[in-house]
């Protein structure tokens, strides 16, 4: 399939109009809530989801998109320079991006980390760009008993690696089901628990929910740790020596590939690819002494990897319809907004607007790589803002946000008891990845699931009888029940650790 013209008129939509703007306030917003700690980039997208009700499709999804990936290069300057990640994929970069910069080396960490996050970012979308449309093309062959085992396989990956316990998980997941069932049935028209409420006749918003659980808990968690940062460190020279050019490229290369296969895998996130490459490099290592003291392989594979995962992770969004993280769950709430269907026909009902967002990631990561070099020490410097006024602000955003879905007080107070829930889900550490996920995919996989069974004659067993569906269906039970197995094992020698102590 040549994809080469489609992305020329790709770049030529977005290069014009208030799309190359939009692409430019994207990048800009997301570098400044990767840099603000304690935000990221699923808080940063939910909160200005509302911002984009009026606006057409296109410079929507461009902008949300540019501050999922630009908060990712944003959370880079903070590990750097204070110590603190501006949100989790960039936790390992703490552990020598900072002791570089107490050796007076904060300019070259911060530019391996510029230059390996545009490259591996630059490389997972030309992998969308060449992977998408025949991978689009493959599912449209799949009927309701596929995209429901899909779905299935998709939400068990997600339930084994969100958290620490499949239980918990487990639990995070049938509350997003839960919630996604409230409302009208799609098939019959009846209305399931709306206890007679009439707001609930049409369901929750997805907005509300995604403020609340992901805006107004990081305020409530943010106010018991909130702590004045220092001031940063002078930026000096950006690029490595000579001899760490080779290093540094190797770990660029490992880094890439890592994050590009992990962003393919649903239910992961920029986290576990981050840790793999450190881990890899560490390994790798001829003197992994140096790890943990200003290792440049340490700062330039982990940021390469998290960027390359961002961009692979849009795979499985734009070919089978699957938000594979928690900020991509966000992004298929935008698409949904926008009376847009995130799967395989999407390549074919709109191609301009797919091959336009996909233009503009190339040109929001050329963006993003020139803010980042030059302008590092002026990012530090905002990552020094008070909580004190960070939060109000955060929070007048996301009451604004959740009265604009439809104009009524219902809403900003929805979102207060989802903040509220989401506050005590982290506390008990039970992960809200799977109740976003799962809110999301639940309407999908009720009508894929009635559908399936419509045609079966209500015969279960009927999905074993398709071949690609019943494959599905069977590696996700395998992987459940692994899951459930492991999590008693490392229960059981726990417990044994403590009877012996």
């Amino acid at each position: 399939m040549d994809v080469f013209m489609p992305l020329l008129q790709g770049f030529d939509i977005a290069m014009g109009g208030w799309n190359l703007l939009y692409c430019l306030i994207g990048v800009t917003i997301g570098m400044l809530v990767g840099v603000l700690p304690g935000l990221g980039p699923t808080t940063g997208t939910a909160l200005l989801l509302p911002i984009t009700f009026s606006m057409d499709p296109i410079p929507a999804i461009i902008m949300l998109s540019g501050i999922y990936y630009g908060s990712l290069y944003g959370g880079t300057v903070t590990s750097v320079l204070i110590n603190t990640p501006g949100e989790a994929a960039s936790v390992t970069t703490c552990f020598d991006g900072y002791p570089m910069a107490r050796q007076g080396r904060a300019g070259t960490a911060l530019g391996v980390a510029g230059i390996g996050s545009f490259i591996g970012g630059t490389i997972a979308i030309i992998g969308l760009v060449f992977i998408g449309p025949p991978l689009a093309e493959f599912a449209l062959k799949f009927g309701p008993p596929e995209f429901f085992a899909l779905m299935i396989l998709g939400l068990v990956l997600v339930v084994g690696l969100m958290g620490k316990s499949i239980v918990r998980g487990t639990i995070a997941a049938v509350v997003g089901l839960t919630l996604s069932l409230i409302g009208m049935d799609p098939i019959s028209g009846t209305l399931r628990f709306t206890f007679g409420e009439p707001h609930l006749m049409e369901g929750f918003d997805f907005v509300t929910i995604a403020m609340g659980l992901f805006g107004i808990s990081e305020v409530l968690l943010g106010l018991e740790t909130a702590a004045h940062t220092g001031k940063p460190p002078k930026v000096g020279k950006l690029l490595p020596e000579r001899e760490e050019w080779r290093p540094t490229l190797m770990a660029i290369a490992r880094g890439t590939g890592l994050g590009c296969l992990t962003g393919l895998i649903p239910g992961s996130n920029a986290v576990i690819p981050s840790i793999l490459s450190y881990t890899l490099e560490k390994k790798l290592a001829k003197d992994p002494s140096r790890f943990g003291q200003g290792a440049i392989e340490g700062v330039a594979g982990p940021e390469t990897a998290n960027n390359a995962y961002c961009g692979a992770a849009l795979i499985p969004l734009f070919t089978m319809g699957i938000p594979s993280s928690p900020t991509i769950a966000v992004l298929f709430g935008a698409f949904i907004m926008h009376g847009l269907t995130p799967g395989p026909a999407l390549f074919q009902s709109n191609p301009q607007f797919v091959w336009a967002v996909i233009a503009s990631m190339f040109i929001g990561n050329f963006m993003l790589l020139i803010m980042n070099l030059p302008m590092a020490g002026m990012w530090g410097k905002i990552a020094t803002v008070p909580s004190r006024i960070l939060y109000p602000v955060i929070v007048i955003i996301s009451v604004l946000g959740a009265y604009s879905v439809s104009g009524s007080v219902w809403d900003i107070w929805v979102m207060i008891f989802f903040g509220v829930a989401g506050y005590i889900m982290k506390k008990i550490d039970i992960p809200m990845a799977p109740v976003v996920l799962t809110f999301v995919l639940g309407k999908m996989i009720e009508s894929s699931l009635l559908q399936s069974l419509m045609y079966f004659k209500g015969d279960f067993l009927g999905f074993f009888t398709r071949p690609i569906a019943g494959s599905m269906l069977v590696v996700a039970i395998i992987l459940l029940v692994a899951g459930i197995v492991a999590g008693m094992k490392n229960k059981r020698s726990m417990l044994a650790d403590d009877f012996e102590v």
